[in-house]
């Protein structure tokens, strides 16, 4: 479905080319949930924007290819980049005040997603969110951070892509709303898509993923299996989980 083969990703600062990232390679398959871990500040974000071509042209450079569906994202015209990016891979970021436009309420969302009120309505019933008469008429700045995470989450999988994204999906949520978002992944796979999640909650990694791959040094490791992954674990990770045991 999604292959990536990515030599180095470059960073400008001041007329100095700074490697961010380097040596990606990994092949996303349909029916499975892929999880990076990984510690703040490691480049998943920036990893996760590359994939198609959201990193800013004039600050950050990629050397490599994003094959998906026999195509180079990084190569495609921008209405055909446009139009992956609404249909079939779509993003649910962690900067969740970028997500919605502050003079837009809620109804403006639903209005473009070109979707009737009932599957709509349905979806705002599963994840607990209030019926879609009153969070229309609401703004971004009126709605909670686990409220936003929640209906972020919904406009990304409103139109069935084939694989979504997810930044550090724990960030704003409790566990109850993070157990809704396991059901709605776990229906999604189901209809066999993949979804992508970066992370550091180790938790969650063990609770959702299928295959997960850790990121350190500007660097990921192979995908493997949850069960190999953490039997056998790389040298990177239990360097995260032994700082990350300290600061619980």
């Amino acid at each position: 479905m999604l292959k990536v083969d990515i030599k180095n990703i470059s960073r400008t600062d001041q007329d100095n080319k700074i490697i961010v990232l380097r040596d990606i390679h990994f092949t996303i398959d349909p029916g499975k949930v892929y999880l990076i871990l990984g510690k703040n500040g490691s480049g998943k974000s920036t990893l996760i924007k590359s994939l198609t071509n959201l990193l800013n042209k004039n600050i950050f450079d990629i050397d490599g290819s994003v094959i998906w569906n026999d195509e180079n994202i990084l190569t495609v015209n921008e209405d055909k980049l446009i139009l992956i990016r609404k249909n079939e891979i779509r993003y649910v970021l962690q900067d969740l005040t970028n997500n919605f436009d502050p003079l837009k309420n809620i109804k403006y969302y639903f209005d473009i997603s070109g979707l009737s009120e009932e599957p709509i309505s349905k979806q705002l019933k599963e994840l607990l969110l209030p019926d879609y008469k009153t969070i229309s008429q609401l703004y971004p700045y009126e709605i909670s951070g686990g409220m936003a995470q929640r209906l972020s989450f919904l406009f990304a999988i409103l139109p069935k892509p084939k694989l979504i994204i997810l930044d550090e999906p724990t960030s704003a949520i409790d566990y109850t709303n993070i157990n809704l978002i396991k059901l709605k992944l776990d229906e999604h796979i189901s209809l066999g898509n993949s979804a992508l999640i970066v992370t550091q909650d180790i938790q969650f990694a063990e609770r959702i993923s299928d295959e997960i791959a850790f990121l350190a040094n500007q660097t990921l490791t192979e995908f493997r299996t949850k069960e190999s992954f953490f039997t056998a674990p790389d040298p990177s990770y239990l360097k995260f989980i032994k700082t990350y045991n300290e600061l619980k």
